[in-house]
């Protein structure tokens, strides 16, 4: 019976992997898919995308024991270096869209060290998309690595001033393109309906909470469309002041008999800021669990559910499920050694 059952797992498992070469895939051969720089590193990361490769990690760390907790790990960084975590879920029915409407270019917008940019500017080039992204901030004069490879990977790339960048302005350059826009962070129906597809990598009946990082809000919102009633999910913010989430997660989400808690308490300062106590956690968790993290999302909400259970907030025989969304190509902003992974 157990092994009947591992199979119509991975039959799930196989099928949603199909069903994405299917739609985005097929326009290039493996042969023809390539990077327009001599970069070993690059070269190899242009692979497949592999949710077949997703795994659940259960934890053994205090306090887990003596709160009489159970705490596991879905590994969605897994997927791809740079299509990583949930980014390829909230990407995967925008791409579907643009090429159901035949567009041939993809335009989003995102920061110097967005993970955002940086995975639709591989999912594109897999997909056989051209893609322009809209960066947030004056050109510097040494683009960042995130930046660097989003290039490399065929992305053009134009940069906003600040206020122009919230209004979402395009540059006059480009404003005849013929383009499929993705929000910022993929923040949209469509992100949230494709981030609700990380629930067929777990059991839903196993969890009695869910806990995620949150920027825009989209992946919360996907789990929360997946959830069903016996579930809760913890939503940890990693803006500060960023009071309008629970309203965004909500507004994307719907699903209001499934309790939502948004944590606002474990930002560190704001977005993509850090300090000695977290950097500590991400070695320290690291050298217990062998599990990466990076400093904008995972790593504030691991930190986040560690504290959180050793303050009681999980019931005994509370069994966690923490989402490892990816985006481990930022931590390249630290300086050599701050990291032992």
């Amino acid at each position: 019976m157990l092994f009947a059952t591992k199979n119509i797992y991975y039959l799930v498992i196989l099928n949603e992997y199909f069903s994405w070469l299917i739609s985005c895939i097929v326009l290039k051969t493996a042969d023809e898919i390539k990077v327009n720089s001599p970069s070993s590193l690059c070269n190899f990361n242009m692979q497949e995308i592999r949710p077949y490769s997703i795994t659940t990690d259960t934890l053994s760390i205090p306090p887990l024991n003596e709160k009489k907790l159970a705490m596991d790990v879905l590994r969605l960084d897994k997927i791809h270096p740079f299509v990583s975590g949930n980014k390829w879920f909230k990407l995967r029915y925008y791409l579907e869209a643009a090429r159901k409407e035949n567009k041939q270019t993809i335009l989003t917008y995102g920061g110097a060290w967005s993970n955002h940019i940086i995975a639709t500017a591989a999912a594109c080039r897999l997909s056989g998309l051209e893609s322009i992204g809209i960066i947030r901030g004056e050109e510097a004069t040494e683009l960042s690595p995130t930046l660097q490879q989003a290039k490399e990977m065929g992305m053009r790339l134009f940069f906003l001033n600040r206020e122009d960048y919230r209004d979402k302005k395009i540059p006059a350059e480009i404003a005849g393109t013929d383009h499929y826009l993705i929000p910022e962070g993929g923040f949209g129906i469509l992100g949230a309906e494709g981030a609700a597809t990380i629930a067929g990598y777990f059991t839903k009946n196993n969890y009695t909470h869910i806990c995620c990082a949150a920027g825009t809000g989209t992946m919360t919102a996907g789990l929360l469309r997946a959830a069903t009633k016996h579930m809760s999910i913890v939503s940890v913010s990693v803006l500060k002041n960023h009071t309008g989430l629970e309203n965004n997660i909500r507004g994307l989400g719907g699903n209001e008999s499934v309790p939502l808690e948004v944590i606002h308490d474990y930002h560190f300062g704001g977005y993509a800021k850090y300090n000695s106590e977290l950097v500590h956690f991400m070695n320290e968790f690291f050298s217990e669990t062998g599990i990466p993290t990076d400093f904008v999302y995972t790593a504030k909400a691991f930190f986040a559910a560690n504290d959180l259970a050793r303050n009681n907030f999980f019931p005994p025989g509370s069994h966690v499920l923490l989402i490892h969304s990816g985006g481990l190509q930022g931590n390249a902003s630290f300086k050599k050694g701050t990291l032992i992974f």
